[in-house]
């Protein structure tokens, strides 16, 4: 297998329709010059989300969907999305399009030989950022500026979660976390393992259905606890 695309999801129901209409297409293309898979994980929605994936991607070549009984976070769903990818690379993806399913493609053709890890980038120079609610772009944009202080001032988002990852990085780079710091710390770890990470500007956009699974006060106190953590072992 050549590329598996995974797609955590927590009461995603009105974005299934998003995935069919917007995620199809840019696989059918892809399908053009490898082979490709998709797996969903279903964190334990209780808005039906697993269901609508099922009805609609049951019977689309190389799509499954994997349930956790309980909603165990996202970090938890990645782990479980890597354990059932098969893909030389993985691309992990917003079920919301947040980032234009249509940025695979560019996405995957940064990661050239000698580059571990591709990741999006809202606040690189030449990134950007659209009609996202203020808070949200503090948060992220306050631990990014701080993130860049303690690894790599090179990389401008340590906070996004579209990114492309080597099947090596998928297998050897641990991180522990369930909640939303999930993609800061593997991120960090890769770095720390000597993984290159490329960075690819990109406009990130606010979603159209549903909303943010993100706790707010507990993201905060994630992102500290695990900044102190980089900061004593250093």
């Amino acid at each position: 297998m050549d590329l598996t695309i995974l797609v955590p999801c927590f009461n995603e129901a009105d974005n299934v329709a998003t995935l069919a209409g917007s995620l199809v297409p840019v696989v059918d293309s892809l399908r053009a010059e490898r082979s490709v898979e998709i797996v969903f994980v279903d964190d334990g929605s209780t808005d039906g989300t697993g269901d609508l994936l099922e009805a609609q991607f049951t019977g689309y070549p190389g799509a499954q969907v994997v349930r956790h009984e309980r909603n165990r976070g996202l970090g938890a769903a990645i782990r479980t999305g890597f354990r059932h990818s098969r893909g030389d690379v993985v691309v992990t993806t917003d079920s919301d399009a947040s980032y234009p399913f249509s940025l695979i493609l560019p996405l995957l053709a940064q990661l050239e030989p000698g580059v571990d890890i591709v990741t999006a980038s809202c606040y690189h120079p030449k990134g950007g950022i659209e009609q996202v609610p203020r808070y949200r772009i503090l948060l992220s944009r306050t631990a990014s500026l701080m993130y860049r202080a303690l690894l790599d001032r090179r990389i401008h988002t340590y906070t996004c979660m579209f990114r492309a990852y080597r099947r090596l990085v998928v297998e050897t780079v641990p991180f522990q976390s369930d909640g939303f710091l999930s993609v800061t710390e593997l991120l960090a770890n890769a770095l720390a393992a000597g993984c290159v990470v490329r960075e690819m500007p990109c406009t990130l956009q606010v979603r159209r259905h549903g909303a943010s699974k993100a706790k707010i006060a507990r993201t905060i106190l994630s992102h500290l606890g695990f900044q102190w953590h980089l900061v004593w072992t250093r």
